[in-house]
């Protein structure tokens, strides 16, 4: 698959600041705009490493969103699991919201 001019731009971005979560996050979603949920996936899990430390809740959501898409259901699940967590752990409202969302999908998968 050829890379979009967008995802050129924020991989290059990239370059300068690898640890921008939101940049990497940005460039997940041009992956899976473009049809390319195993890339999405790659980049999402890259970014839940970096940031376990300080976890960047949107990442699982979308992670087992593009897993499901990929019919990798056992994966999402974990995932979605993985974030749940995760979203307790961060206890704000947005985190806590998300943790909704997966827990909605999470349900819907078992």
């Amino acid at each position: 698959m050829a890379k979009s001019l967008r995802m050129e731009r924020i991989e290059a971005m990239l370059a300068d600041d690898p640890e921008d979560a939101f940049l990497r996050y940005g460039l997940a979603l041009e992956h899976a705009s473009a049809g390319d949920d195993a890339g999405c996936v790659a980049v999402l899990r890259d970014l839940i490493t970096r940031t376990a430390g300080n976890p960047y809740i949107p990442a699982y959501l979308q992670a087992g969103q593009a897993l499901v898409r990929l019919d990798q259901i056992v994966e999402a699940c974990a995932v979605l699991q993985d974030g749940i967590t995760a979203a307790g752990h961060v206890g704000t409202s947005e985190a806590l919201h998300a943790r909704g969302e997966m827990q909605g999908l999470l349900a819907s998968l078992e």
